[in-house]
């Protein structure tokens, strides 16, 4: 049976915490607030856990999760490569509403589904959340929705759509925004955004002083009349390197042993 706290009571946000840390470590799920909407958490290096965040759900390994940390350190030790821009886009934004999507850390084993060796990872502004994740360390976090439903603004919203699946709801108020994060995808040479969401477009562009979109994709040119009828496909990537993009802070890619990066790391505010 699923237990809910009132974090705005400090005893019960204290026992709120410790019993959703107790059921991270058991590989159960939680519900947690985020400064967007709420999310629906599991140990990000326990695959069973990751499992029934995507069955809860609703969802396949073709859709994998973000992950949540609670420091930059703990973000630095998950992915492989930040890029030319990754460093700068955390130093303005982080914790906040953007989510950047990495090369994973190939020496990490875990499982998040098919992420095609990616990783999407965010640290969030907000002091609940950032304590449960110096906690448990990186989490597996989607929107605390069902696949395809409006993204929970309250753990009352959440609870309503996901029940029982969840054992822990911390319920701290309305969430900060109505909007998803960000989703920059840092893989290829030039940022490319992924989805658009509390942070704009243009305060990106800032940053980056370049910002591929979809609008920059070029059509593809008609076969000539001689071509083959399968000359007007696009070339598949041979390399992967297009991440899935997240629903609600949902449609994701992720990443894989578990570091304790996060243990004894600044929450970096």
């Amino acid at each position: 049976m699923s237990r809910r706290y009132d974090c705005s009571e400090p005893l019960e946000r204290t026992k709120g915490i410790a019993d959703a840390v107790s059921a991270v470590r058991r590989g159960e799920l939680v519900v947690l607030p985020t400064d967007t909407v709420y999310g629906i958490g599991a140990d990000a290096f326990t695959p069973s856990a990751v499992t029934a965040l995507l069955d809860a759900k609703g969802r396949g390994r073709d859709m994998p999760s973000p992950v949540l940390v609670g420091s930059v350190r703990a973000a630095q030790a998950l992915v492989d490569d930040l890029g030319t821009y990754g460093q700068d886009l955390i130093d303005e934004f982080w914790p906040g509403a953007l989510t950047i999507v990495c090369r994973a850390n190939t020496t990490l084993a875990w499982d998040l589904g098919d992420t095609k060796g990616t990783v999407a990872v965010r640290m969030p502004l907000h002091q609940l959340t950032l304590e449960l994740l110096k906690e448990t360390g990186p989490m597996a976090v989607s929107s605390a929705n069902r696949s395809g439903a409006a993204p929970s603004r309250t753990a009352e919203e959440a609870e309503t759509q996901l029940g029982d699946s969840v054992s822990v709801y911390l319920d701290d108020g309305p969430s900060g925004d109505e909007m998803p994060s960000s989703i920059v995808d840092l893989t290829g040479a030039v940022p490319r955004l992924l989805r658009a969401g509390a942070i704009s477009e243009e305060r990106l562009r800032e940053v980056c002083g370049v910002l591929l979109s979809d609008e920059d994709d070029p059509a593809p040119e008609p076969p000539a009349d001689d071509a083959p009828k399968d000359a007007a496909k696009p070339a598949e990537d041979p390399q992967n390197t297009r991440s899935p993009l997240p629903e609600a802070d949902a449609k994701t890619p992720a990443p894989a042993d578990r570091t304790n990066a996060d243990k004894d790391a600044p929450t970096d505010r």
